[in-house]
């Protein structure tokens, strides 16, 4: 009984060998284990969506006549450099008796090995008996452990349908929008492809909508006004003095804007001038014990915007630096997860991992020593894990491995996040008090820190000891206070802030936020984002080297021919409603909620309506002259790889 493993790429597949009975019969294209099996792979995507002129001949020349272009019947066609790798697959899996899937832990390495499975008309006994093999650490003991807990790949159908529909509704959204908009272009003497993708043209627009508000912002002062109080009416000092913070009532609301802040300087200098020297008696005071968990382990999202942050990495480079850390050193798990939750199966491994970091020589070495494996968080939670769990460090010590600095950062990170959950919760006292001087309501908060816990591990961030004055702790209610002096403080309203490569990740996972159109911002959830966390950062690397985007420092702007595209699309082209609600309905389909028809059939129906838009719009603003791609820094091409998951179509 031969048994045909199929890996997702050769780093997986050899890591799988290793895991199999030696001796071993090494080749190009596959190995050979002692007791027969055979284990190969694919080189990322090995099959591709076929070509609009694959299906017909006449779609080869770009016309307005011959859209939209719906495939009857979809074709997949082997990508030319990988085609010695399916022919080989193709006898291999002729030649085997039982086929383990063994593709990445994800939507896109569920499809990848699957469509080649179909793609050779497997016969359906063969089919329905394959199994799944999850494998999110590529060490040694961990692939034991996987090979000893095979699934049924019929459990993961929906998963591999959800791929498929995505991948089908980029082709169709893709392909057709990108025509349309190009030949209109060419009519304003723009010379390049304009490129428009279901995910890629939302995110532009955000960029556009961004500094078009920046440009267009006009500076308004707004008034605060602060009671300095004192609790001994006779002497004021530091010791018994705090400040309180007016609230505007309701009846003052029509002198402010929407966010609550009193445009009227009069109005606030009328409530400076009624509050000097007058009693202030206390209406309320609570004070409450409260706690902070440990937060989360990280996914990639997640890690791309505190890399960002941290060290003004952008999102390619921390993927390719993951896809290394996880491939070449096995120092990491499976980097592309969108989970940011345990198995609980995993606490069996948490003391080894929490050992080798105390071992180890690098900075995390005294914080694992500090760390205690008693202490249990909320991130294991076997009801929120899907096909992967969060990124964590394995078992595998980094001692003898020659890290760069890129590379040493990230690892660092996802140590301290791992290590974070087995340190004490955050506990901290709040004590919220209101105060009411001459009809008006002030108030103020006091913050007092109880136990640091896992707050010590991150030394630059506000730790909270004190804030405010002990003396509003000793406060009672009816306790009349002193008022001594009003101050008028005047502000003025700042513009929003450009993107950066952390706040358009958070903007593309938090898509809610920017979603117009309340019923479906209900809907969303607060997992579901434009594109998913294995696509967003090629997503913007796309729009940089389409020359939509560029950068200025840290800033993320529209470059000219961005705004001109953006500009000339419809709004449901360039507004994420459209998108967030297909990524929703993805999602759905994942996990048995909905039907590849209830998501395809109504899609296909919009993107003919919006390809007969696009012929209609005229896209002034366009240079004449088509701008060459800008290349990326030398840092950035180092850790590109070939076999990136984001499809050519998912733009």
């Amino acid at each position: 009984m031969l048994k045909l493993y199929i890996a997702e790429k050769p780093s997986l597949g050899r890591a799988i060998a290793a895991a199999l009975p030696k001796p071993h019969k090494n080749h190009k294209t596959h190995i050979e284990v002692a007791n027969g099996d055979v284990v190969s792979w694919c080189v990322g995507h090995i099959l591709a969506q076929a070509d609009p002129q694959d299906y017909d001949e006449s779609f080869k020349k770009w016309s307005m006549e011959t859209l939209p272009i719906v495939p009857e019947q979809w074709q997949l066609k082997p990508i030319a450099r990988t085609r010695a790798q399916l022919t080989v697959l193709r006898k291999l899996v002729k030649q085997a008796d039982s086929i383990i899937h063994a593709g990445d832990p994800d939507r896109e390495g569920q499809l990848l090995v699957d469509e080649v499975i179909d793609y050779f008309k497997v016969s359906k006994v063969k089919k329905a008996n394959v199994k799944r093999l999850l494998v999110s650490d590529l060490n040694l003991p961990a692939v034991k452990r996987s090979l000893n807990s095979l699934k049924n790949n019929q459990d993961f159908m929906p998963l591999s349908i959800s791929a498929l529909a995505r991948s089908r509704a980029d082709w169709l959204y893709g392909i057709n929008l990108t025509r349309a908009c190009t030949l209109q272009g060419q009519k304003q003497g723009y010379n390049s492809v304009l490129s428009v993708g279901r995910v890629q043209t939302p995110v532009l627009g955000l960029v556009v909508r961004r500094e078009q508000d920046i440009a267009n912002f006009v500076s308004k002062p707004f008034y605060q006004v602060l009671a300095h109080l004192s609790v001994n009416k006779e002497q004021a000092n530091k010791s018994d003095s705090f400040t309180a913070k007016w609230q505007p009532s309701d009846a003052c609301q029509q002198y402010c804007d929407g966010e609550g802040r009193v445009l009227v300087k009069g109005l606030a200098d009328n409530v400076v001038a009624r509050i000097n020297n007058q009693p202030a008696v206390v209406e309320n005071i609570n004070t409450e014990s409260k706690q902070q968990n440990q937060p989360l382990p990280f996914n990639l999202s997640s890690l791309q915007i505190a890399a960002a942050k941290q060290f003004s990495m952008n999102a390619k480079l921390v993927l390719d630096v993951c896809q290394a850390l996880y491939e070449k050193h096995k120092l990491i798990t499976y980097p592309r997860s969108d989970c940011r939750y345990l198995p609980k199966e995993q606490i069996k491994q948490a003391t080894g991992i929490i050992n080798m970091l105390a071992a180890s020589n690098l900075p995390c070495s005294e914080q694992a020593k500090n760390a205690d494996n008693a202490i249990k968080s909320k991130a294991w939670n076997d009801k929120k894990i899907t096909a992967h769990h969060a990124i964590i460090p394995t078992e595998k010590s980094p001692n003898s491995i020659n890290l760069n600095s890129f590379e040493k950062n990230i690892y660092l990170l996802i140590v301290r996040q791992y290590l974070t959950q087995f340190y004490p919760v955050y506990c901290y006292q709040q004590t919220k008090l209101t105060v009411k001087i001459a009809g008006g309501i002030f108030t103020t908060n006091h913050k007092v820190e109880q136990q640091q816990g896992w707050k010590i591990l991150f030394p630059s961030s506000d730790k909270s000891t004190t804030t405010g004055n002990d003396a509003l702790l000793s406060l009672s209610k009816g306790q009349v206070l002193h008022c001594w002096q009003g101050e008028l403080v005047e502000k003025h309203t700042s513009p929003p802030e450009s993107f950066t490569d952390a706040t358009l990740l958070s903007a593309m996972t938090g898509i809610a936020r920017f979603v117009s159109d309340e019923n479906i911002r209900k809907v969303l959830r607060d997992t579901d984002g434009l594109g998913t966390d294995a696509t967003r950062a090629g997503i913007i690397d796309l729009l940089f080297k389409r020359n939509f985007l560029s950068r200025q420092g840290k800033k993320i702007i529209a470059t000219e021919v961005g705004i001109a595209l953006i500009n000339a699309l419809p709004s449901q082209a360039t507004l994420p409603d459209m998108t967030a609600q297909w990524e929703a309905s993805l999602t759905a389909i994942s996990e048995k909620n909905a039907s590849y028809l209830s998501f395809m059939q109504p899609l296909t129906y919009t993107v003919t309506e919006m390809v007969n838009g696009a012929g209609q719009q005229t896209f002034v603003g366009l240079p004449k002259v088509a701008f060459k791609p800008r290349q990326g820094k030398k840092t950035f091409k180092k850790f590109t790889k070939k076999n990136s998951k984001t499809s050519k179509n998912t733009i």
